[in-house]
């Protein structure tokens, strides 16, 4: 039996992802919204090439939290998923700290808000799942 912990982390993940999804598709339409919204630093640095490109990360982060929300005890999907927060995080950290082509706007903070909460969910959800796998090997046993 999953852990309610467990089954909380992989609706967060789900909801996560179907965020993500809208986010693709906003910057394959207009790609003003990563001007206005996340890069407003330097706008003029935004264009359809670099939205696209956003787009696609985006896209490709969604479907491995989806994926690891769907089947949340494979270890490398569990991993991998933790890392594309890991790798938002440090994203938006950088371009707001270090590259200044983004501002501390809500734009920017909530990215980094639902990341920080998504590492931490992870790293706790990594020790139900280590409860969880001792559970299985003694009831095999």
């Amino acid at each position: 039996m999953m852990s309610r912990f467990l089954n909380v982390l992989r609706s967060w993940l789900v909801m996560v992802s179907i965020i993500a999804i809208g986010n693709t598709l906003q910057s394959f339409r207009d790609h003003s919204f990563l001007s206005e919204k996340l890069y407003t630093g330097t706008p003029n640095l935004v264009n359809g090439l670099q939205a696209r490109t956003f787009g696609i990360w985006t896209l490709l982060s969604s479907v491995i939290r989806c994926s690891c929300a769907i089947d949340i005890h494979n270890k490398i999907l569990y991993h991998l998923a933790l890392f594309t927060f890991l790798m938002a995080l440090g994203h938006f950290l950088s371009e707001v700290f270090i590259y200044g082509t983004a501002a501390p706007t809500i734009g920017v903070l909530a990215p980094l808000m639902v990341a920080s909460f998504s590492i931490l969910g992870m790293l706790i959800g990594l020790q139900y799942l280590d409860v969880e796998a001792v559970s299985r090997n003694k009831k095999r046993n």
